[in-house]
């Protein structure tokens, strides 16, 4: 059973079809954030390392699928954003924004869901389109070299058992998010303490 599945994985990394899929998931994980499209990346980065698919074109499209996908939820956002303010998501993004600028996109995109809601903020505040598209070409490229070259590795590592490969993959990816939300959280919390440590003792009582 195990081999008739993997075969058939095989056939659909041999599929021209593959890099079609690929920006199409990247441009739906753009505004639909369920889409599997790091997965997707990452399971052709494994089959990279054999051969059976073209690491570079894989990169290449997962790249133009991914800033396709932002700027069509940027554009979202821009036209739903009196809908948006009230929700937990977009406060996040809207105060991370106003801290780190432009740069929050870029992190945001290592992000589940938060790279969804940083760029419906985006466009709900009306963050200047030229800046945006900068901004998001790096985070957009990055992601897709990120994606492809965690699954090559994971390929290369175990050539001759791609599930384990991409089990690798998957498992240093999310080993990466896991980092990236720990030290969010730990700044969060330090920031919070700091801002209560400043807050005057009410001594009229």
């Amino acid at each position: 059973m195990s081999h008739a599945i993997l075969d058939l994985v095989h056939q659909a990394m041999s599929s021209p079809w593959l890099y079609v899929a690929i920006l199409a998931l990247a441009v739906l994980d753009g505004f639909f954030p369920i889409v599997p499209a790091e997965t997707s990346v990452i399971t052709a980065g494994v089959f990279a390392a054999s051969g059976d698919t073209n690491l570079a074109l894989v990169i290449l499209v997962a790249a133009i699928g991914a800033f396709a996908g932002d700027h069509i939820s940027y554009l979202i956002g821009n036209k739903s954003g009196a809908r948006l303010r009230d929700r937990k998501a977009f406060v996040w993004a809207h105060g991370a924004l106003a801290e780190r600028g432009g740069l929050v996109l870029v992190v945001a995109r290592y992000i589940p869901g938060g790279r969804t809601a940083t760029t419906l903020t985006m466009g709900a505040v009306r963050y200047p389109l030229r800046s945006f598209t900068f901004f998001d070409a790096i985070a957009a490229s990055s992601w897709a070299v990120y994606s492809g070259l965690i699954g090559f590795f994971g390929g290369m590592a175990f050539e001759n058992d791609p599930v384990k490969g991409l089990l690798l993959g998957l498992g240093i990816a999310l080993s990466i998010t896991g980092i990236v939300e720990l030290v969010r959280w730990v700044r969060k919390r330090r920031a919070t303490q700091a801002s209560a440590e400043r807050q005057p003792v009410d001594m009229s009582v």
